[in-house]
């Protein structure tokens, strides 16, 4: 049974600085694209940003190029999402999230994920 767990979220200032961890178990992180995602409140699930199975490549979102870095260690099974320079706009519950095959997949759709995480909630004050 593949098990997605995100933790690190939390209220932090606007320009500050959060990493969030998502621990998969379940099944071998390397053979797997991951993705984050979030939500706020009355909007759509939107994209965030994206690691291929490889590890070489990484994906973002508009709202977030240059600000936060996706990230995977295999050895520990986990992702990690480095986020700076947080405004309000940031403020969202964050998924992490695997699809169900190996390989490449369109990452920016929430339909290429089969397995997510319950979310964790991120609050940037300004």
């Amino acid at each position: 049974q593949v098990q997605l767990v995100e933790s690190g979220g939390g209220l932090v200032q606007a320009g500050g600085s959060l990493r969030l961890s998502c621990a998969v178990s379940g099944r071998t992180l390397s053979n797997y694209a991951m993705g984050w995602f979030r939500q706020a409140p009355g909007k759509e699930r939107e994209f965030v940003a994206a690691t291929a199975w490889t590890g070489r490549s990484a994906y973002y979102g508009d709202s977030v190029k240059g600000r936060f870095t996706v990230s995977r260690d295999n050895a520990k099974n986990t992702v990690l999402l480095q986020m700076n320079s947080l405004n309000a706009a940031d403020t969202a519950v964050y998924y992490c999230a695997s699809p169900r095959n190996v390989g490449s997949i369109v990452y920016s759709r929430t339909s290429s994920y089969e397995y997510w995480g319950q979310g964790i909630q991120v609050t940037v004050s300004s």
